[in-house]
């Protein structure tokens, strides 16, 4: 018996990595729309980047999570790699807060919730964002975005909400 759960924690470990390593976009340098002369000079002025969330707005903000789980999904990959291209270049902040539903006891869901927004943070700075930048917290059951006992329910509060700071 502990040799199985000893060999589900280190393959839950090694998951965990691919994931968060199974980036197929190669990283693009974020002086490369500049130099291909878009005439606004070398550097961008963070002050514009800034000012201009624009450039986040059209992508998703919230990550779901499958029941009891922490991996991150692939749906939402794409628009966390947009987030991140954004922080690098910005000096925003991001917060991070992890949900999960309401079954477990409260103090499973608080560190469910926990592992989930870490998974992002994980995520982000993977794809070269500053810790520094990214602020985590749980709210574990506390906070469901559905009220309901029925999966449909559960399916919209098991996730993480992204908000800049």
């Amino acid at each position: 018996m502990l040799k199985s759960i000893k060999s589900f924690a280190i393959l839950a470990v090694v998951m965990g990595l691919m994931v968060g390593c199974s980036s197929n976009k190669p990283a693009e340098d974020p002086n490369a729309a500049n130099a291909a002369g878009t005439g606004a000079g070398v550097t961008q002025s963070t002050v514009d980047v800034d000012n201009d969330l624009s450039a986040v707005a059209g992508l998703a903000t919230v990550f779901y999570f499958e029941f009891d789980s922490a991996v991150l999904l692939p749906e939402g990959r794409a628009a966390l790699i947009g987030h991140a291209e954004f922080l690098r270049n910005a000096s925003k902040s991001v917060r991070l807060e992890g949900h999960a539903d309401e079954r477990g006891t409260r103090e499973y869901n608080m560190a469910l919730g926990e592992r989930r927004a870490n998974a992002v943070r994980d995520f982000l700075v993977l794809q070269g964002v500053s810790s520094s930048k990214i602020e985590t917290v749980s709210y574990g059951e506390e906070r469901p975005a559905v009220s309901g006992s029925g999966e449909s329910s559960y399916s919209k509060n098991r996730r993480v909400e992204l908000s800049y700071q």
